[in-house]
């Protein structure tokens, strides 16, 4: 699998993904953090996906019953989660950021 290239839309991507690794998210959920637009947005998850980083699934739950369209959650693979991380810290560097992107501490 090819690696993603890491673009700041990517890195804002990841950047949710890896404040709650364990939580999945869904597009929409992904727009609003990120401020990046669909059309942005799902190519990137596409790119994630074809990598091996992130994995997308359908809800199981009755969207009708809720009156609103049903959700595709992603969520970060364990080898996305340590890919991320990776990818994240290499961009950090080369832009010259120290500290935990999390909470701007060093």
């Amino acid at each position: 699998m090819a690696q993603p290239r890491i673009t700041t839309s990517v890195a804002a991507v990841l950047t949710v993904f890896l404040t709650e690794p364990d939580s999945p998210r869904y597009g929409l959920e992904l727009m609003h953090a990120t401020g990046q637009p669909s059309g942005t947005l799902y190519p990137i998850l596409t790119r994630l996906q074809q990598a091996g980083w992130v994995e997308g699934e359908w809800e199981r739950a009755d969207a009708s019953e809720m009156g609103r369209p049903p959700r595709r959650y992603y969520q970060l693979t364990p080898d996305g989660v340590a890919a991320g991380r990776a990818a994240l810290a290499t961009l950090r560097r080369s832009l010259g950021i120290t500290g935990d992107p999390a909470t701007g501490l060093a």
